[in-house]
Order: C-alpha cells, then structure tokens, then sequence
C-alpha cells in the first residue's frame, strides 16, 4: 500500500512539473492542479495509511489514524478549486487580451503597441 502511494505521489509530482515547464497556459494550469493533488495526496498519507482504526487514541487501540492530515486535505482541496478558478480566469482573459496563450512570450509588448497603432488609439 505504501508503495502504491508513494509511486503515485511521485508520477503525480513528475506528470506536474513537465507540464509546468510548457509554453502555453492550459497545460500549466493543469500542472499546477496535478502538483496541488500530489500534495493533497502526501498530506493524507502522512496521517498514516491503517484501514478499520478508529481516528482516536482509546484503550486498547495500538494503531490509530490521524483525523488532522485529512482536515488539511479538505481545506486544501476547497483552496486549490478555488485558486484554479481565478487562474483559468486570467488566463482566459489574457488569451483574450493577446490572441494567444503563451506562457513565455517576449515580443508581448511590441506586439501590444503594435496593435494600438494599427487601431490609431
């Protein structure tokens, strides 16, 4: 099991990082979703994988799991829906503001006055 879950967190984190590193933003934002999951993932797995433990320390019980790593995981997931929202948002509008949607683009400025000369604004 823990193997499992170390495998995936690494594929998770590699798969992320690639994509991070592309030139155009949807796959960036879909790295950053995958290195937001690969976290979440670590997080929940910090809080020890044991199947039928209860989340409390009781009498008895030698193994337990830890019911704080998965409050952060829920916080986290709520955040990271949230945070994704406003990126895919700005990257809509700077695709809309451009006309394209490259991450890495150094000719942005000439190419933005460029068209407000041609406007005659």
């Amino acid at each position: 099991m823990e193997l499992l879950v170390a495998t995936s967190i690494g594929v998770l984190t590699s798969v992320g990082i690639y994509l991070v590193l592309r030139f155009r933003t949807f796959p960036v934002i879909v790295g950053m979703s995958l290195l937001t999951y690969a976290v979440n993932v670590f997080l929940f797995a910090s809080g020890r994988l044991a199947l039928n433990r209860p989340p409390i320390l009781r009498d008895g019980v030698e193994l337990y799991t830890d019911p704080l790593p998965q409050a952060l995981v829920l916080t986290a997931i709520v955040i990271s829906f949230g945070m994704t929202a406003v990126v895919v948002v700005f990257a809509l509008g700077a695709y809309l503001g451009l006309g394209n949607d490259k991450v890495n683009d150094d000719d942005v400025e000439f190419d933005v006055a460029r068209e407000r000369e041609e406007r005659g604004a």
